[in-house]
């Protein structure tokens, strides 16, 4: 009784703090188009296309409903790549806000006393859940924004019985249009060209960090992200909803997740069946059910990798799915306004039992008792030293902890774990915390699970420490040193000494740095190691250093330092073949190195050669030099023969007149046969086959700062052969150990295999590795900075 009334006084505090909104207390939105985009009306890539809402009526749409209804708040949570208004509604019935009240208490009591939370909420009815429903992240994926609009209105204004029941058990979060770029371009994509649906472990782009921050606000209890289209998986098996098939990542608490995810898709697919009537299509009136992967299927539909939206969602004790159409129409909406609803009224019926095992999900990482998985799965604690010269990875890496709801604390004083000792300021991420699922899916070493499904949907291993450089060690012992809480971090550069001035090749911070000095006029000069020296007055550098977080000191320039200038680098553009820029990934890493790009369609190349650029960089499909395209891509490649005779014709002139070329990946690589720019036999693994590598670097040209047994990353994996008039900079690990974590089957003849390697008689670099991949790979990205400066040589 007493616990009870504990926590009862914890809600009520929770209830006096809340105070309801007004259509009069929102701001106005307001939203002017400043870009220079027309908006599309359809897109190549859907078979159909329909008469969806535009993305520039969207912002008044939301503003008369929110005039119309006290129900409703509408807000704009930041911006997209390309500066649209990413707009965010929340619907809760005012008559009903101590419902309100007592969640957002008994959230904050989810995390510091989940015991207690399951009792109250074993003993009342009385509360409210938050559900939180995604639009449309792939802008060529209509349907879902337009169905959202429709459950918008009808939960701001209307009074029904179930409309009524839902508000008072539920607040609505709904991410209105989580992709405008792709919205008004008709694009899967958004405007720095990345797929936000592979983004959520790295968290690149601003969509994606507010769905993060709305995710962590929330911790909802159901999360829905509106896709399409996908038809006939099973015979009148229309649509796609999720739990996923095998692999499941063994970092979650399965077993809580799909107690209640099955079900409740099962609930979304009978919602859907009962409205068959009303449906137009006979694709829909003929249909007997959805396809569930989990229940229809054994692999190829998996929810592994943390990349996904509701996959990320899920670590924050959410019951994710994700929810594809069949079509892209008006059935197509129909078809997801069903399920949601379906899914709403589920959650409603359910909703203390599901929310029980919500909190207990966060229980099990409070109390470190993991019940089903093998003892020592879970390390007691990561801890994360700091380099004194270069921490910005480190800090980075913490920054991002952070800002995904992960407990950090940095040692007071010095410490010893593990038969190691560890300095006063080292990082240590307890796992004996709510999220512990997230905290270690973002540090573990990854698995091979090669032999544990035929294939995979998407990428396998995503280590960050490994990719992004920086130490994470994992200790199974009680780590005893007085710590804080860390709450922020703070990157400040220093310089020491009078000159000439180090900054060592090992980040991508050191490299943006000297782009920066670069571009302000000041000398730079770099050695054999790839390391840069500076031989300005302090005053000239001290306010990019500081900006850098590096710390710099006076060291002597070797006499092999020569100078190096700002490249002009032309990179070639994929404006969007089989739905993705391939290139986009490539984009971003020379972006976050700090180097100045132009991107050039194939056929700009073709029309004007590459006068006035240093480097010419080709990564991504081999098909942007193809003229035989489907309807779809042709718009990306090349038109014609003569277009490419020209494109080959310019690309041959600028590296015969001292052109720097790099293919970066499978595609390129391919390409660069194909032009005649390498005689290597170039080895292709399948396109499902991704992972983390082990990798002998030689430490020169291209590899300078890094070493033997090092990391490597591949994607659709390449190696090369008959490489007699190359230089061999990097090959696989010659060893059966050489694949590290990820899905790669038949890689015997990839060991030991040449993987980045330099032409003897041109200036030609082929780089075998994904050195810049979704922003995931930042520990590859110095491979493409000393590709850049490396000097010829033959």
């Amino acid at each position: 009784m007493g616990k009870k009334k504990m926590i009862g006084g914890a809600l009520a505090v929770g209830l006096l703090a809340f105070s309801p909104w007004t259509a009069a207390q929102a701001a106005p939105v307001k939203w002017t188009n400043v870009n220079a985009f027309e908006e599309q009306n359809g897109s190549l890539f859907n078979q159909e296309n329909y008469d969806f809402v535009k993305f520039s009526q969207i912002g008044a749409k939301l503003n008369e409903i929110e005039k119309r209804s006290n129900r409703v708040k509408v807000e704009v949570r930041g911006t997209s790549a390309n500066g649209y208004p990413l707009y965010v509604v929340t619907i809760a019935d005012p008559s009903t806000r101590g419902k309100f009240g007592k969640i957002q208490a008994l959230r904050k009591q989810m995390f510091k006393n989940p015991g207690k939370a399951q009792e109250w909420v074993a003993n009342n009815e009385d509360f409210k859940v938050p559900i939180m429903i995604n639009g449309s992240i792939h802008g060529t994926e209509f349907v879902g924004t337009d169905a959202i609009l429709q459950l918008i209105e009808r939960f701001a204004t209307q009074n029904d019985h179930v409309t009524k029941q839902i508000l008072a058990n539920t607040v609505l979060i709904f991410n209105v249009v989580q992709n405008p770029d792709g919205r008004v371009q008709a694009t899967r994509f958004n405007g720095a060209g990345i797929d936000l649906n592979r983004d959520f472990i790295t968290q690149s782009q601003p969509e994606t960090r507010e769905t993060v921050e709305l995710i962590k606000e929330w911790n909802p209890m159901v999360f829905l992200d509106t896709h399409g289209y996908v038809k006939n998986y099973g015979p009148n098996l229309q649509g796609l909803i999720e739990p996923c098939t095998p692999p499941h990542n063994p970092n979650y608490e399965y077993d809580l997740y799909i107690k209640w995810a099955l079900e409740q898709a099962k609930a979304m697919e009978a919602e859907i069946l009962a409205d068959k009537a009303s449906y137009q299509g006979e694709l829909y009136k003929s249909m007997e059910g959805v396809y569930i992967p989990y229940r229809d299927d054994a692999a190829g539909w998996d929810d592994y990798p943390p990349i996904f939206t509701p996959m990320y969602a899920m670590y924050h004790g959410a019951y994710g799915h994700t929810l594809e159409a069949p079509t892209n129409d008006w059935d197509g909406v129909r078809w997801q306004y069903n399920a949601i609803m379906g899914a709403l009224k589920f959650a409603v019926e359910h909703k203390q039992e599901m929310i029980a095992d919500q909190i207990e999900m966060f229980k099990r990482g409070i109390t470190f008792s993991h019940p089903h998985h093998p003892e020592g799965f879970f390390p007691n604690a990561y801890i994360l030293p700091v380099d004194e010269t270069d921490p910005t990875v480190t800090l980075k890496a913490v920054e991002h902890l952070l800002r995904n709801d992960i407990e950090v604390k940095q040692a007071a004083q010095p410490f010893t774990v593990g038969g190691t000792t560890y300095p006063k300021g080292t990082y240590i991420v307890p796992m004996d915390q709510a999220k512990a699922g997230l905290a270690n899916t973002m540090l573990w070493d990854g698995e091979d699970i090669t032999d544990d499904t035929p294939a995979m949907y998407d990428i396998s291993a995503w280590s960050l420490p490994e990719l992004w450089g920086f130490a994470a060690i994992p200790v199974n012992e009680k780590v005893n040193v007085p710590a804080t809480n860390v709450g922020n971090v703070q990157v400040q550069g220093s310089l020491t000494g009078k000159g000439p001035y180090l900054i060592p090749n090992s980040s991508v911070s050191a490299v943006r740095l000297v782009n920066t000095l670069l571009q302000q006029g000041i000398a730079v000069k770099r050695d054999e190691r790839g390391n840069f020296y500076v031989e300005a007055p302090a005053n000239r550098i001290a306010a990019a250093v500081k900006e850098s977080g590096l710390h710099i000191s006076t060291a002597a320039v070797p006499a092999d330092a020569e100078p190096i200038t700002s490249v002009r680098i032309a990179l070639l553009k994929d404006g969007g073949m089989n739905k993705q820029q391939s290139h986009s990934g490539t984009k971003l890493a020379l972006q976050r190195l700090g180097f100045q790009v132009t991107e050039l369609t194939p056929v700009e190349v073709a029309a004007n050669g590459l006068d006035g650029f240093d480097v010419f960089i080709y990564s991504g499909t081999e098909n942007l030099i193809s003229f035989k395209l489907s309807a779809a891509n042709k718009e990306f490649g090349l038109q014609s023969a003569e277009q490419y005779n020209a494109f080959k014709a310019n690309v041959t002139a600028f590296v015969q007149h001292g052109g720097k070329y790099i293919a970066v990946g499978a595609g390129a690589s391919r390409a660069t046969y194909t032009l005649g720019l390498t005689d290597d036999t170039v080895h292709i693994g399948g396109s499902n086959s991704n992972g983390i590598v082990r990798v002998n670097y030689s430490g020169t040209g291209t590899t300078v700062g890094y070493g033997q047994d090092d990391i490597g990353f591949v994607y659709r994996p390449v190696w090369y052969t008959n490489t007699g008039n190359d230089i061999i900079e990097a090959t696989f690990m010659n060893d059966s150990g050489f694949f590290v974590a990820g899905h790669w089957k038949n890689r015997d003849a990839a060991q030991g295999a040449a993987v980045i390697v330099r032409e003897r008689n041109a200036d030609v670099t082929l780089i075998g590795l994904e050195a810049g991949f979704r922003d995931h790979t930042d520990y590859l990205f110095r491979l493409l900075a000393n590709a850049i400066w490396e000097n010829k040589s033959l």
